[in-house]
């Protein structure tokens, strides 16, 4: 039965912007696989003009005015009202929240139901005073079956935007706000009405609303990432759990990030204290090379080591071994944060880090737990809360004193330890 466009649903939304797959070869605003699709008003929609045929995004005075113009940007946490649907001007350090409306144009309800229907974003990746996003809308029986918007972010200055780890939702009136996975901007999310099914039916009711954040940041020259797993096994992560006597494997990833060649590029990473480098195990790879090739220096975790030049987009991998032993680890649970930093054009210096988890539970613990004296806890008119002291050690400041062959510096072992459990760091950048 037909649904007849009487008034527009309001639809909420919160969150937003990201990276894509599918990318045409030449995309201006709005566009669709059918090279352009017609418009529609209400009254034609209600008069029967898209007939039985699957449409999104095609009204010119829908809730969001002209929907060819789906994707939008704004200040996250403004209202949700001022979206921008051409350009923003951003601000260093601010998140700005990315939509992507979604209509299914068909007034037939439940008997027009859009299928296989995903959304994704492109985010651009480097560093420019302007970025281009473009959202994805795909539907396997809806004609056309993909279409996209886009909007762009200026400033006057050069930055990159950080895809918010976690923020795309989608929103609508049957669901309210629903998480979606973080490939929503990259190999795309599904939708749906009551489920993230791909279905959703024709008519305002049905509507939703993509969101993702984005952060803006100024003047970054790379993107640099640190993983680690255990010797031995194959995923890696931002965190593995270990044992005195366990080896690890430390992984970090380079990238340049400007629109020009870097050369003299110094990679060097910071151990904690319970964490020893494992002699010769220290391994390098970059275009051109068939395999990672095994460095004949052990200076990565001293002075570092020089990974040469880059062009743009340019990346480096360098991994080695460390091996986990107690030199002043504390009973209970500890976090052994090891951070790696590259150095970019002699003076700009990046940092990121990846922790191992160590659970010290020996006779040594065991008997200072028996040793301890018995807590009286006495009840008066005031309370009193004991206070409980948690060690954080960190890197101290990086010295950079120069290109050369070597770039030298002075940086502290960095651990963190807490007897009350763990503090999970966790300073990943998607750029």
């Amino acid at each position: 039965m037909n649904k007849v466009y009487k008034s527009i649903l309001s639809v909420s939304a919160a969150a937003i912007v990201a990276g894509v797959t599918l990318t045409p070869a030449m995309v201006s605003a709005w566009g669709d696989s059918n090279n352009g699709r017609a418009n529609y008003t209400i009254a034609e929609i209600n008069e029967g003009k898209l007939g039985d045929t699957i449409t999104f995004n095609s009204i010119s005075d829908g809730k969001i005015g002209n929907e060819k113009n789906f994707v939008g940007a704004k200040v996250a946490g403004a209202n949700v009202d001022t979206w921008n649907a051409d350009t923003i001007n951003v601000k260093d350090g601010e998140t700005y929240t990315i939509r992507l409306y979604v209509h299914n144009n068909s007034p037939k309800g439940t008997e027009a139901v859009a299928e296989g229907v995903r959304a994704n974003f492109s985010l651009p990746t480097t560093v420019a005073k302007s970025h281009t996003i473009i959202g994805y809308l795909n539907s396997t029986n809806a004609n056309p079956g993909t279409y996209w918007d886009e909007v762009t972010l200026n400033s006057d200055s050069d930055f990159y935007l950080e895809y918010v780890d976690g923020s795309a939702k989608y929103t609508n009136a049957k669901m309210g706000t629903v998480s979606l996975p973080n490939e929503v901007i990259t190999s795309g999310a599904t939708l749906g009405y009551d489920s993230l099914n791909g279905k959703i039916p024709g008519c305002f009711e049905y509507s939703g609303v993509v969101t993702i954040d984005v952060k803006v940041h100024n003047s970054v020259a790379a993107k640099l990432q640190k993983f680690v797993r255990l010797k031995g096994t194959k995923e890696w992560g931002e965190v593995v759990e270990a044992k005195v006597g366990d080896e690890v494997e430390y992984r970090i990833e380079y990238k340049n990030l400007l629109a020009e060649e870097v050369k003299d590029v110094m990679i060097r990473d910071i151990l904690p204290n319970n964490v020893e480098y494992v002699q010769n195990s220290t391994y390098f790879y970059k275009a051109g090379l068939s395999d990672w090739v095994l460095l004949d220096q052990n200076t990565l975790t001293t002075t570092g080591i020089n990974v040469g030049s880059y062009l743009p987009n340019g990346d480096a991998y360098v991994r080695f071994t460390g091996k986990v032993v107690d030199k002043s680890l504390s009973c209970g649970s500890n976090q052994l944060v090891n951070w790696a930093n590259v150095t970019v054009r002699n003076s700009e210096v990046y940092k990121d880090d990846a922790s191992v988890m160590v659970t010290k539970d020996d006779e040594t613990c065991k008997a200072k737990e028996e040793d301890k004296p018995e807590v009286v806890v006495t009840t008066t008119s005031s309370t009193s809360t004991p206070k409980v002291d948690t060690a954080v050690e960190t890197p101290s400041t990086i010295v950079n004193t120069g290109a050369g062959t070597i770039a030298t510096g002075a940086i502290g072992a960095g651990s963190v330890v807490t007897t009350l459990g763990y503090y999970i760091a966790s300073r990943k950048k998607l750029m």
